[in-house]
């Protein structure tokens, strides 16, 4: 276990305190009690950020990681190592997407733990681990064909297996201990009000510590990278680019430049006020260049160039299209943008 001296933070400024994240089965403490581990994920956003905080008897676990045998094993060895034999005793999951989710059920089941987590979290969790399809939903389908998704990819994933979310997460019992806005939780020694926040995900929980500078961030609050704001067949009319600005300026009145934050993904970091201006000047900015690029109709597949500015492939594509939805749906919550079906019965959508 490795724990590096952090710098003092620059008022005004993002930091990084660790250069490095902890190697596979290994762990940094970020503070008394606090160790932070790195988990794999096989995807382009190829890592998640889990911590544990001591409870004295046991640990309080924060997020897991998928459901693989692989991940297993590095729990494992992490259980032996840096958690020194000690039991979980409880799992928080800051919200239910399956890498931060996906082995709160094994810990339940294998290690007695329970699971922390918001009410949103939990039911969207369960519901999507007992929801397996074995072929894409009519809805999934008509959510694709109204962006505009090429009539030969829709076929061709109308024909195959979709992603599963029990498909890497582990099966979860029933029973959980609710997490809510404003409520106080004693974890790793330290007394927590809980904060939460929406647009990546329902009732996203952070935690922000009264006894000294720590907060836990989850996806809600990332360092360098945007978290996903997307829409799905699950409520097609969403406005997830709404929620997140609601969101980033509601958790600005309570952010302090030295504020060490546990993000769900890359480096923990200090300076949240300026990281909280930059996500909202991020997306302004991503709807400015949308809004101007509908000087006539587009379908939602014709509007990654603006919002994301790089070529989007094939291991993007799905992430590209549901985050473009949402920025297009923003605009229209706005009184921004009109939409009407076009001939092959997508939405098209332009500025007023």
């Amino acid at each position: 276990m490795s724990n590096p001296e952090p710098r003092a933070p620059a008022s005004g400024q993002i930091r990084f305190p660790f250069e490095a994240p902890p190697a596979p089965g290994t762990a940094t403490e970020v503070a008394p009690g606090v160790l932070w581990m790195r988990l794999p994920l096989p995807m382009a956003l190829d890592h998640v950020n889990v911590y544990a905080l001591d409870d004295g008897a046991g640990w309080t676990v924060v997020d897991t990681g998928f459901d693989t045998g692989k991940t297993r094993e590095l729990w494992q060895a992490l259980l032996k190592g840096p958690l020194a034999g000690r039991p979980v005793t409880r799992v928080l999951a800051t919200h239910h997407h399956p890498d931060h989710i996906g082995l709160a059920g094994w810990f339940q089941s294998e290690h007695g733990a329970e699971l922390w987590t918001s009410r949103t979290a939990w039911l969207f969790a369960r519901m999507l681990a007992l929801d397996v399809q074995e072929r894409a939903t009519p809805e999934s389908l008509a959510f694709w064909r109204d962006a505009g998704m090429d009539a030969a990819l829709l076929e061709e994933r109308a024909a195959e297996r979709p992603f599963n979310f029990a498909d890497v997460v582990a099966p979860m019992p029933l029973g959980f201990h609710r997490l809510r806005e404003g409520g106080h939780v004693r974890i790793g020694g330290r007394q927590w009000v809980v904060r939460t926040g929406n647009g990546h995900a329902p009732e996203h929980l952070t935690l922000w510590s009264l006894d000294d500078n720590l907060v836990i961030g989850g996806d809600q609050l990332l360092p360098g990278i945007s978290a996903n704001l997307g829409v799905y067949a699950t409520e097609p009319q969403a406005d997830p680019v709404g929620e997140w600005l609601e969101s980033c300026a509601a958790l600005g009145a309570f952010a302090r430049d030295d504020h060490l934050v546990l993000p769900g993904h890359k480096l923990p970091f200090t300076g949240l006020p300026v990281r909280l201006r930059q996500m909202t000047e991020n997306h302004q900015g991503a709807l400015a260049r949308l809004e101007a690029h509908l000087s006539e109709p587009r379908r939602a597949t014709e509007c990654f160039p603006p919002l994301f500015k790089r070529e989007i492939g094939p291991d993007v594509y799905g992430l590209a299209l549901v985050e473009t939805v949402g920025h297009l749906n923003h605009l229209l919550a706005s009184e921004r943008v009109s939409r009407w079906r076009g001939a092959d019965g997508a939405w098209l959508w332009q500025r007023r």
